[in-house]
Order: C-alpha cells, then structure tokens, then sequence
C-alpha cells in the first residue's frame, strides 16, 4: 500500500502540469444552414459555398513536422434536426482508391478513409466518430479514455460517398438525437483525420504527433456554433425484434426445436447528455461469433463485449481496473441465462461529472440448477485537472430466493458477490503522462482474509521515448463474480520502454528496441512467474512491418496444470519450469490486393520440451466487393512421455460480400483441432433503413474426424428503430 500511496501522489504531482489546450488556436466556425442540405456527394447546395473551411491539413505520418502532401477540405453546417458534414478528399497520386471492402466499421489502416472526432463535451476525453472509406462503408463509434473508439457502438445516421476524378467526397448527416452532448455550450472539440495508402500519408487538421492516435482528443481543435446547438427535443427511440429460429441436436439426440420470440428495447434521451436504455427479452444471436484461438493458457481468456446494449458509456463498467484486473465484465451476464429485462441510465451530468447505472434480471436454468439473478452495477466519475478523472464503481451480484446452505446436490451457486472500488485517472493536457491508481474491495457471505487488490501504473510517452511501470496486488479472498480477474493471491511488477529512431532514407520510417518484464511474486515475495522479452521494430515507409524477438520465461506452477489443454497428464504443483524462445511477426504493406501476414515462435517450453508456432493471415480482395481471408495457426508441441508429441491446427477461412454498404453476406469455417470442432457460419443482413437491419444467421457445428454433424442452427430476426 505504501508504494500505491506513493505513485498516487506523484501521478497527482503531474496532474497539475499545465491545462490548456493544445490546439486551441485551431478554429472551425458552423452556421445554420439556410436551405436544404441533400446527401449525396454532390456539392451543389448554397450553404456549403457560405461554409467556413477546415484545410491546410498537417502530416501525421511518414513524418508530423511538415503540412500534408495530400489536400483535404472540410465544412460543416447544422438545421434543427441534423449535424451536417462534407468532406472533399483530393488526390495526390493517380490510381484507384484502396479499400477492403464495403463492410461497415472497416479496419482503419487498410483503406483510405476520412474519420471526423467529435468532443461533444469539450472534455478531451469522451466523445463520438463518424466517417467513411473512399467506397462509402460507414465507420461510426464511441470514444472513451481520451482516443479509444468502440466501434461496436452503432446508431442513426446517413452518408454518400461519390468518386470524380481527381476527388472523393463524402457528404454525411448526423442527427442531434444520434449523440450526446452538452446543452448551452458554444465550443465543441473536434478533429479531422485522413488516410491515403498511395501516399502511405495520415493527416489531421488540428496536429498530432505521430506517437499517439489521430483520435487523440487531447490535440482537436475547436467547432464554434453561432448560437449553441438546441435541445434536440423528445428524444425516445423504440427498437421492437421479432425472430425465429430451428435448432437440431444431433449428439443429443433431441427433436427440432423451434423459437419464435420478440423484443423490445427503448431509448430515451433524459437530457441531451443523459440517456435512458430499457430491454425487455433481449436477443443477440445476430452478433459475430468470437473468433477462436488455441488455449494453451493456465488461465481464462478474454473476449470481448460486442452486444449493443451494453455498449453506450459502457468504459466506466468495463474499463475500470486493468486488463486482467476488471471487477465488472458484462459478458457474464445473459451468456448462461436469458436476460428478462434490463435498464441503464448513463451520461453526463455536467461537464464534470458522469453516471452510469445498469439494472439486470436473468432467468433461472433448470438443467444447471442455475437461480434467477441479479445484476447491479453503478459507476460515477468525476474530472479533475485537464483531463483527469476519479471513479467510484459499485457491484451487486446476487441470486434471488436462494440459499446455499439448502443445497443437497448438484452444483452449488454464490448468495451474492458485491465489489466497491476506487480509481484515480491521470491523463496530462498535452497526453505524454498517462497512469492510474485503484484499489479494489469484495464482500461475500463468508468472511475471508485479503478480499482486496490494488494497482497503479504510471508511463511517458514522447515522439521517441516511452517508459511505463506497473505494480499489482491481487489478495487470496478477492473474488469478482462479474468481472474478469484469472488469477489472485499474487504481486505484480511490468516495467517496459521502448526507443524509436527516425532515419532519413526512403526505406524505413522509424526503427527502436523494446524490452518489459513481468514477474509475479506470492504475498511473501517468493517469485512464481516471469517472463522477460526483448524486440526490435521496424516500420517500413510502405506501412509494412517487422518485428523480432527473443524471451525468457520461467514458472513455478501454483497448482496442478495440462500444458497441452488437451485432457492428458497434469503436471504437479509446484513444479518449475523455464525456458528460452525466440520469434517475430511481419505485415505486409495495406495497399496491394492481396496481402499477407505471418508470425512464429520456436523455443521451448514446460518439462524441458519444446514449442513451435506458426500463424498466418492471408488475404485478397477484390475491391470494393469482395474480402477472402484465409487464417490459420499450427502449434507442434513435444514433450517426455505421457504427454508425447501434441500438434494443434486451427484454420478459419473468410469470405466478406458487400454487395452495397447496405447489404452484408459473410461466411467463416473454423476448425479447431484441440477442441475436435468445425464450426460454419454465415450470416446475411440487410439495413433497409438507418440502425434498422433483417438477419438470416445459419450455424453448423461437426466432428472433423466424420464430418458428421453436431448441430445446427437457423435464426431470422427482424428489427426496426422507431423515432417517436
């Protein structure tokens, strides 16, 4: 605790370094619109020739110390319903724009894109994206910690993209009911960003250094209203569902089941900032299946969230504590039970202070003795300084009517779980301090010793230097029944930097070592695991990328553990084990069609074995059509008898048809050697309207070894955002 105490007074130390804007100077200048404004990627209408423009662009990347090479112009206007962005992205090269596809939420470094980053809060800290690729797929997401965005995130809102000769346009309508913001204010934060692969050249109006995101908001500029945007009005949005679905066990041997359900979720806008989410028997079988991975872990791994009614100012659940210290995790909540209903109340109250408030109700599981439970969370969060923030979280996890003393058999399930904690953010004005302080609390029915953790971590990070140190205690008792915490009972030290150099020739953009370590201790300071790794970067002009490494681990099992995941012989606790491996990754440069990645590993592993890995990515395209992707991963395992020689393939092509950016068809096979499964599914959606979308979802699961089939599974689902 002494040495939290200490980094939290130094991170408070730094807090109080300067708070002014960095890009203050930078102005963009909006005025109501006097006509209609069409989408379509046409400029033929009045307002836009009236319309300030943002251009003179700087240069991110290859280099952030010259103006763009790549000509960008921006306007923005507004009427009483709608934001209105236009965009006209000029070409430096001849040749034909470079996109994936016209897939919504796109990867962002492999198409030429324009993205606009909006500080509806003027905050530098939370806020909203929208843009597009140069074939017109929409991007749009959430931002959160000062330049994330959670693309997940989707909502109301219309765009054109048209292509001319020497130009691309995009032309987008963003209704004031789609975002949230701050009512009375004249001031919003706001940024452009451009990406262009001919030039292999990313841009910003407001400038960035090239060591931080494009979407960093503690570098936007300023949009200054004429007159402060107006309350949007009445503002409920109600989003009914119907589906239908067959399922067939074949391992069971169970008859065809068949669904037939409907749904109801409902938005309110209790402020302009404040918004009211309600459900009733929500479904989410239309959401991507995680892709698969080979799990040769000791502990869980992580997926994450991408169910749209958790999404929405969901950092202050889910970003709260660290990667593997997260006290709430929503995907613990609906995946084993059905969700009956639920409400969320979140936003801003201020410019200062935020709330978050989530309610759920599950049902009970008969065949796992599972009771109906509850699920309450509440985060409030408070800036401080420039773009600082405290946090308090609250957690009620509790299983209603139910008492497990009463239990004779079966599986036995907690009373309750409930965590408080606290947690300070650091985040300095102009982003080169970053860190964070924690402390965490369970309370159980049965009182146990050390139910608490805490944290901290503080790093810099300039145009060349990035130093970062990290101290974790997770006590034997603390226990996060919603969250995501693998392990307890330890002590934790990261320590990591990196240096980059920049030279001047026309092959290399930047190059510099890396090296971290990581070394867990138990409570008495007795180490138990450490890996320490040393890499080399090389970022090539063309975007492509190498990079090289070598590492030593080392780990003194806690208890009894199967390095092959597999079912076979489980090494004994306390045992050690250690070994050197080294390897590397490369990427291939974004612009061609086709386009290749690879990494690998050889060295050794538990029991003086030896492990080698392979991974690869493959893709085509044909643009702005069609993505074929075809992954795979090989792992060749070999150790002393009884575990023998174990080799794991995991394959997962994928094919991606946009036949408009309205229409999506995508299809992925995965085999999964270690779990003996081949998994197919595809799904089909149409958005016929704005945030409105029909899904045709058909799954197969089967024995690789027969083909024969496990099960199968065909869902439609219908639904329809309503504005009242």
């Amino acid at each position: 605790m002494k040495r939290l105490a200490l980094l939290f007074v130094f991170i408070l130390c730094v807090s109080t370094m300067s708070a002014q804007k960095k890009n203050e100077a930078y102005q963009l200048a909006i005025r109501k619109a006097t006509n209609a404004i069409r989408i379509d990627g046409i400029v033929d209408e009045i307002d836009w020739e009236k319309s300030a423009t943002a251009t003179d662009f700087f240069m991110i990347t290859p280099m952030d110390t010259s103006s763009a090479q790549v000509r960008t112009e921006v306007k923005m206007t507004y009427d009483d319903e709608n934001l209105y962005l236009l965009a006209i992205c000029y070409h430096a090269l001849p040749g034909p724009y470079i996109v994936e596809s016209l897939r919504r939420d796109f990867s962002f470094g492999k198409n030429d894109n324009f993205l606009l980053f909006m500080d509806t809060f003027d905050d530098m800290t939370n806020g909203f994206s929208f843009g597009a690729n140069a074939a017109g797929a929409q991007w749009d997401g959430l931002m959160f910690e000062g330049g994330k965005v959670d693309l997940n995130w989707d909502n109301q809102w219309t765009s054109a993209v048209k292509n001319y000769e020497d130009k691309w346009i995009f032309e987008a309508a963003i209704p004031f009911k789609t975002i949230r913001y701050k009512n009375g204010i004249t001031k919003w934060g706001i940024n452009f960003s451009r990406l262009d692969l001919k030039t292999t050249e990313k841009s910003s109006w407001a400038p960035v250094p090239r060591q931080f995101p494009s979407a960093a908001l503690a570098f936007s500029g300023s949009l200054v209203w004429d007159a402060p945007p107006k309350n949007a009005g009445a503002n409920v949005s109600v989003i009914p569902y119907a589906l239908g679905g067959v399922t067939k066990e074949y391992e069971n041997e169970t008859p065809t089941s068949h669904r037939g359900e409907v749904g109801l979720d409902v938005k309110v806008a209790v402020t302009s900032s404040l918004n009211l989410d309600l459900t009733v028997n929500p479904d989410f079988s239309q959401v991507d299946v995680d892709r698969q991975v080979t799990n040769l872990d000791r502990f869980e791994l992580f997926f994450p969230e991408r169910r749209q009614f958790f999404l929405e100012n969901g950092d202050m659940f889910n970003n709260f504590g660290y990667n593997t210290i997260r006290p709430f995790f929503s995907r613990r909540i609906g995946l084993s039970a059905p969700i009956q209903f639920g409400a969320r109340l979140s936003g801003k109250i201020d410019k200062n202070w935020r709330i978050a408030m989530m309610d759920m109700q599950t049902g009970a599981v008969d065949k796992d003795a599972l009771p109906a439970q509850n699920f309450a969370v509440m985060a409030l969060q408070r800036k401080v300084f420039a773009r600082s923030n405290i946090g308090i979280l609250v957690i009620n996890k509790e299983s209603l009517n139910y008492n497990p003393s009463e239990i004779t058999s079966g599986p036995v399930y907690s009373e309750y779980n409930r965590n408080l904690g606290f947690e300070y953010n650091l985040a300095s004005s102009n982003n080169r301090w970053t860190g964070k302080a924690l402390f965490l609390k369970s309370f159980s029915p049965q009182k146990v010793e050390k139910d608490f953790t805490y944290a901290g971590n503080l790093q810099y990070a300039s145009r060349k230097l990035m130093i970062n140190g990290q101290y974790e205690y997770v006590g034997s008792g603390y226990t996060a029944e919603v969250g995501y915490v693998p392990r307890n009972n330890y002590i934790r030290t990261n320590p990591q930097a990196s240096y980059l150099f920049f030279p001047k020739g026309k092959t290399l953009l930047s190059h510099g070592p890396r090296v971290a370590t990581s070394i867990f201790f138990d409570p008495s300071f007795k180490q138990t695991d450490s890996e320490t790794y040393m890499a080399y970067l090389l970022n090539f002009r063309n975007l492509s990328s190498l990079t090289l490494w070598v590492a030593h681990d080392y780990v003194k099992l806690l208890q009894p553990f199967d390095p092959t995941r597999s079912g076979k012989e489980m090494l004994a606790a306390g045992t050690e084990h250690s070994w050197n491996s080294f390897g590397g990754e490369f990427f291939s440069k974004p612009q061609s069609t086709f386009t290749y990645a690879f990494s690998w590993r050889s060295g050794g592993y538990y029991e003086d074995g030896t492990r080698q890995f392979f991974s690869s990515d493959i893709g085509y395209r044909v643009q702005p059509y069609v993505s074929l992707l075809f992954s795979s991963s090989y792992n060749d395992i070999r150790m002393p008898e009884p575990w023998g020689r174990n080799t794991f393939w995991l394959v997962g092509p994928r094919i991606d048809i946009t036949f408009t950016n309205k229409i999506f068809w995508t299809t992925f096979l995965q085999y999964n050697e270690q779990l003996n499964n081949m998994n197919l599914n595809t799904r089909f959606q149409w958005r016929y309207r704005p945030a409105s979308d029909l899904f045709i979802v058909y799954t197969d699961n089967y024995l690789p070894s027969t083909m024969s089939v496990k099960n199968h599974s065909l869902v439609v689902k219908f639904t329809y955002w309503w504005n009242i």
